[in-house]
């Protein structure tokens, strides 16, 4: 069934509404309200009978009402003043007045069952998603603060170790989509999805959220801050304190104090690290220098500011590494990259050692510097400090340090933590399988890894290894040929042996023998 009206469109039965041929994002609970307005509005309806239908009778107060029926009229560019499309009728109720077509549509057709993905098995513990916020401010240049928010609720609510919380990569595969949180739910195997909108006008914030359980549908609990920006950080505590207190009431005050990332001493420092982590997002998937440089800009900016302000200097840190891996300008396998990498993860760490960013910052750091086992212990303190905190480079030190089963068990619970992962975590999942020689389970996970990265020159590296030491030779001449379209001057010798180190001499000559038998140039 769709409701067409004005330039809008109502698709009930995939939860969207569309505005022209863009797609509206929109949360359930007010695409709910706005599906019964419009299918009844051949009547007045009541605040009781919205209540009954949106809110299943539970006491709510005539401000979340306001606040749902203000976000049913902005998604369909109506507002409180103009009341063109939803009416209110003082001492009345509200009606939908707009002129409305029905379609009806085909009954949709099941996926075939081989497509069709399987639902995840809840955890044995509260599991939560947190999804990206709508931007209501009306300039889509604030989108990322309500990225930034939404990334500081998920980075608080990991702290606690009675909850399971995905981890942002998966989250933020929703964003911008009109999803049912039931099929997101079954999607991320999560029960409970939390959801919301911002809105910025000045100096003044205002952040919406409601707790939804996903195997119902059912609203938990629905709220609002407004805030001076300045006082930002207090919201942040808010909505984490709340959704702890449902989810996990049982646990003592004593096990809920935690230590929060130090907030800085200005916003506009944060204002400038929320976008760079925009900025540092888009290198990683276009890996283009013009980001990079951008994000360090930015964190440069924040840094000016507040020059303690640990997670600028903990990003920084991976825009040197980053530099140092690939080949862009003139930091590309440059000691003295390495070198500044090292010394803002240093920094990072000595103004804050309870912050896993930090943390795993120096693990990645000293991982470059082939300093595995310092690397580790790295690693594993910011696992301790968070252990819902994934960073895919834990796996990888595991495997180069002679510990492959290890990085497996790793990086499968990272992989549940973050079901929609990057094609990254295939690759590193498959060479750990190459190190433990068990080449046909490595074959499948990097042929994945290349087929949806197919611009990520080790995973290219890592299958040609596979296909050389199973024989398959074709397959590595093509992989092969896919590394040097990436790095036309590549070789072993003078790539990938200054990047890579092994603890163990024995795991050292069985990758650089695959190397040489896929075919890679010495």
């Amino acid at each position: 069934m769709r409701f067409h009206f004005e330039d809008c469109v109502l698709d009930i039965d995939r939860r969207e509404l569309r505005r022209g041929t863009d797609l509206v994002p929109i949360a359930p609970q007010v695409f709910d309200l706005l599906e019964y307005l419009v299918g009844n509005r051949n009547r007045v309806v009541s605040k009781d009978d919205l209540i009954e239908a949106i809110w299943k009778g539970r006491i709510v107060s005539d401000a979340a009402v306001t606040t749902r029926l203000n976000a049913a009229r902005n998604a369909i560019g109506d507002s409180g003043e103009e009341q063109r499309l939803i009416k209110t009728l003082p001492r009345k109720g509200f009606r939908f007045v707009g002129s409305v077509q029905e379609q009806q549509d085909s009954p949709p057709t099941e996926p075939p069952e081989e497509t069709r993905r399987p639902g995840l098995t809840l955890p044995d513990k509260p599991s939560v998603a947190v999804l990206p916020f709508a931007n209501l401010s009306g300039d889509p240049d604030q989108a990322y603060l309500a990225d930034g928010i939404v990334e500081d609720i998920i980075t608080e609510l990991s702290r606690f170790s009675e909850l399971f919380v995905i981890a942002r990569n998966s989250s933020f595969q929703y964003k911008g989509r009109a999803t049912d949180v039931r099929q997101i739910g079954r999607d991320l195997g999560v029960r409970y999805v939390l959801e919301g909108s911002l809105r910025r006008g000045g100096d003044r914030i205002r952040i919406s959220s409601q707790l939804i359980d996903a195997a119902t549908g059912a609203h938990r609990w629905a709220e609002h801050y407004d805030r001076k920006l300045e006082d930002v950080f207090a919201v942040q505590d808010d909505v984490v304190c709340t959704i702890v207190a449902i989810l996990a009431a049982h646990v003592r005050m004593a096990e809920t104090e935690r230590a929060r990332t130090k907030p800085p001493s200005s916003w506009q420092a944060y204002d400038y690290y929320l976008k760079a982590v925009v900025a540092y997002n888009s290198f990683d998937r276009a890996v283009a220098v013009d980001h990079l440089y951008e994000a360090r800009r930015l964190l440069q900016r924040s840094l000016g500011v507040d020059a303690s302000y640990a997670r600028s200097y903990a990003l920084l840190t991976q825009t040197y590494l980053a530099a140092w891996y690939n080949r862009m300008d003139g930091d590309f396998l440059n000691p003295g990259a390495l070198d500044e990498a090292h010394k803002f993860a240093r920094k990072a760490v000595e103004i804050d050692p309870k912050l896993p960013e930090a943390q795993a910052s120096l693990g990645f750091a000293l991982f470059a510097r082939h300093e595995l086992d310092a690397s580790i212990a790295a690693f594993e303190r910011a696992a301790a400090l968070n252990p819902n905190y994934v960073d895919w480079y834990f796996g990888l030190a595991l495997a180069r340090a002679g510990d492959p089963r290890r990085a497996i068990e790793m990086i499968n619970r990272y992989m549940r933590l973050d079901p929609l992962h990057a094609p990254f975590a295939s690759g590193l999942l498959g060479h750990a399988h190459y190190m433990l020689k068990e080449y046909a389970q490595a074959l499948s996970l990097l042929r994945d890894c290349v087929s949806q990265s197919p611009n990520m020159r080790f995973g290219h590296t890592w299958l040609a290894a596979t296909c050389g030491q199973m024989g398959r030779f074709e397959e590595a001449r093509r992989a092969v040929a896919e590394v040097m379209r990436i790095e036309p001057n590549y070789t072993i010798s003078g790539i990938t042996r200054p990047t890579i180190a092994f603890k163990n001499a024995e795991d050292d000559q069985h990758y650089f023998d695959g190397l040489r038998k896929g075919g890679l140039p010495e």
